[in-house]
């Protein structure tokens, strides 16, 4: 699984959240555990395989918050209280 964070720029409220995560939804079907902060200023979830950074920055762009970063890493699922 591979772990995309997004820092996002423009979150003022939980419709704000709501937002992101319907854009994100959108542009990754294959998305799961879709969350975002307003609080942390970004955006997260899940793929089995690397999503297209450009994409899914000017889809963020387009709803007129503003993408700062976009970072993937390996995501390991952990188990019951963190362990594996």
């Amino acid at each position: 699984m591979i772990r995309t964070i997004l820092k996002i720029d423009g979150m003022m409220c939980g419709m704000c959240e709501a937002h992101i995560c319907d854009t994100i939804r959108k542009a990754v079907p294959t998305a799961k555990k879709v969350a975002a902060s307003r609080g942390k200023k970004e955006a997260s979830f899940l793929t089995e395989a690397p999503v297209d950074a450009e994409m899914i920055k000017s889809a963020i762009d387009a709803t007129g918050y503003s993408c700062l970063s976009v970072e993937s890493n390996p995501y390991e699922k952990k188990g019951l209280f963190g362990w594996k």
